[in-house]
């Protein structure tokens, strides 16, 4: 009897050791479970947070810093979207055919060529603006270094990205189909969303770059620099910014002494 006894107590000692030792094991892997969960839930949290803020950070460049109604946006208030607004040039004085200039951009002198048939309206802005001595002057306010993102951004009369003309128009014209914006291009500067935003800010893409379409589409080309770009890389972008950051203001003096086009 004794025996027998011994044998229930190790008996049950064993079952004991065994239930102990499965809900070992089960905790364990609900332990791991969890930490997978949340660390699968972290990398969402970090790309989801990389992703909007890439997301961000395009929609509006190269366009104002934030996506709030500026002057380039909507020099009357809050303009009806799809619309132009104020005293927009014709698209007609673009004459549907190739203009020739050049941008003197702090001692650099860089040729520029228009395409007035791809995009008419983006085009009879910018020599209208021009013309007038409207660029006399003013700052390129912005510069990016990203390793796929390299634009000098100009034109702004406020200096900070803010600014513009006293009209705003669209539409989005001649944007790459694949988002790639090559270098030498020049394009206008928008807000994020809002085909209908875009004024006096145009950008310099000094090294390939690509900038997603966002919910207005891409960005409208106006043409592309014929010569001085290596300069606008070597004498501006290669300083970086004044902050050392990689979207910022340009460290090197970029200003513009004066655009001719014809």
């Amino acid at each position: 009897m004794a025996a027998s006894r011994n044998q229930d107590r190790e008996a049950r000692d064993r079952l004991r050791r065994y239930a102990a030792r499965q809900e070992v094991h089960r905790r364990q892997g609900r332990r791991r479970l969890r930490d997978n969960v949340w660390a699968v839930a972290g990398v969402i949290v970090v790309a989801g947070l990389a992703t909007a803020t890439q997301i961000s950070y395009f929609s509006v460049g190269p366009g104002v810093p934030e996506p709030t109604p500026s002057a380039s946006a909507s020099p009357e208030a809050a303009a009806e979207a799809g619309q132009n607004v104020g005293d927009v040039p014709s698209a007609d004085l673009a004459e549907d055919r190739t203009w020739t200039g050049s941008i003197a951009l702090s001692g650099i002198d860089l040729g520029i060529e228009f395409d007035g048939a791809a995009a008419p309206q983006g085009v009879s802005s910018f020599v209208t603006l021009a013309q007038s001595g409207f660029y006399d002057g003013l700052t390129c306010h912005r510069l990016t270094t990203g390793e796929s993102f390299k634009v000098l951004q100009c034109g702004d009369p406020n200096g900070d990205g803010t600014g513009g003309p006293d009209y705003s128009y669209g539409p989005i014209e001649n944007a790459p189909s694949d988002d790639v914006y090559p270098a030498g291009t020049i394009a206008m500067a928008r807000v994020g969303g809002d085909a209908y935003s875009m004024g006096s800010q145009f950008f310099i893409v000094y090294g390939d770059t690509t900038i997603p379409s966002d919910a207005a589409g891409g960005y409208t080309v106006l043409g592309t620099v014929t010569s001085g770009l290596d300069q606008v890389a070597s004498q501006i972008a290669a300083a970086g910014t004044a902050d050392g950051g990689e979207d910022g203001a340009p460290a090197a003096e970029a200003v513009i002494e004066g655009v001719t086009v014809e």
